[in-house]
């Protein structure tokens, strides 16, 4: 029969390469493939990892968010690869494996460390071939919380980025009983090759939300007829669109928290009245999420890995590459993580709960986020 990443009769040579590169790698793991596609379409987190020496292995790995199967680019068979734990003061030495049948790299996202051991290829070093081990080695000299991912091709989009804690040497100016990763980012189906090349040809090839002749009217209506005018004559000008809002949109992506999605819903538990740490990680390849938990307060006390001074918020907005930790105090039952694309075309999700099974209402969309001329530095 067809090999483990094989969803069609007809493949291209190219994909037939890397599906058997992939099915080695699987079966040379020793683990079921079956059990491999179970645990990887929602049923299970990201393994946490913790010291100072770690042997990674960046591979193939089909996974099904969709209800079609698709061959993602993961560490160590997970989508997001494992969450590594790190100490402040020590050094660490990764050992990194590319089972690709192309180049791979890892890049330590906001680390301090010595320009060769940066990760992105042509830049810093020649990238890792296939079926070659790069061993990463350097100290780490900060704490908070912080993401990896591949700074080859497409691999980033394709789920090759996981989330990095360094635990301080020194105490931290906060409290919390729990903590948890949550890694925000976005699936497609489409292959990003294909998406990148439909962007090349239209610019708005994802947005359905243009404006009509609707919007056109009740625009004359507000600010009359020669302000309309000037207004659509400067975005013509810009060639923009104030509904230009995100490159790529729900309508091909599926978006995740904690590789799962929202069906699929993620769930951390608490206890009644305890402080939780949520890391939150935009790991997206595109999306600007805006973040908000229906019925509880969030307290900010880190951006980027820094502790700052706490700031108490109801929503914040995370864009890609950025993360925030949070400190919430649930009282009782289930409360929603409910992260939705600043362009409003669907959301992440997750739960807190006190039980596992426990699920709270998903809230509608904010208003839709419309751009001014302000925004594009125009007064």
């Amino acid at each position: 029969g067809p090999g483990p990443f094989v969803a069609s009769q007809t493949i291209s040579r190219r994909d037939f390469v890397t599906g058997v590169a992939a099915g080695s790698l699987l079966l040379g793991s020793g683990v079921p493939v079956r059990a491999l596609r179970a645990e990887n379409n929602g049923s299970a987190p990201p393994a946490t990892l913790r010291g100072n020496r770690f042997d990674l292995g960046i591979g193939y790995r089909e996974v099904n968010f969709t209800g079609t199967p698709r061959q993602a680019t993961v560490v160590d068979g997970g989508l997001p690869g494992p969450v590594l734990r790190w100490k402040q003061g020590e050094e660490v030495v990764l050992r990194v494996t590319n089972n690709l049948a192309v180049d791979s790299s890892i890049h330590w996202h906001g680390i301090i460390l010595p320009a060769g051991m940066d990760g992105v290829p042509g830049f810093s070093f020649p990238g890792i071939k296939p079926g070659e081990t790069f061993e990463y080695r350097f100290p780490v000299t900060q704490s908070g919380t912080y993401w990896y991912h591949s700074h080859s091709g497409f691999q980033e989009q394709t789920g090759l980025y996981g989330s990095l804690i360094i635990d301080p040497i020194e105490p931290e100016p906060f409290s919390y009983d729990r903590d948890y990763v949550v890694m925000l980012s976005d699936w497609s189906d489409t292959k990003p090759e294909r998406i990148f090349s439909n962007l090349k040809k239209m610019g708005h090839y994802y947005n359905f939300k243009q404006r009509t002749i609707g919007n056109f009217a009740d625009d004359v209506g507000e600010k009359g007829w020669g302000n309309t005018i000037q207004d659509r004559a400067m975005w013509w000008q810009m060639r923009m669109s104030d509904r230009d809002i995100s490159d790529v949109t729900g309508y091909t992506y599926t978006f995740l928290t904690n590789g799962m999605t929202p069906d699929d819903n993620w769930t951390g538990l608490f206890d009644k009245g305890e402080r939780v740490r949520l890391r939150f990680i935009n790991g997206a390849a595109m999306t600007i999420f805006d973040v908000r938990i229906p019925g509880l307060k969030m307290t900010v006390v880190a951006a980027d890995g820094q502790n700052i001074e706490p700031v108490s918020v109801d929503e914040f907005r995370i864009g890609v590459a950025e993360t925030y930790d949070v400190i919430v105090e649930p009282q009782e039952g289930a409360y929603t993580l409910f992260a939705q694309a600043i362009d409003r075309s669907g959301y992440a999700r997750g739960t807190l709960a006190e039980q596992p099974g426990m699920a709270a209402e998903v809230p509608p969309f904010d208003p839709p986020v419309i751009l001014t001329h302000a925004d594009m530095g125009m007064g």
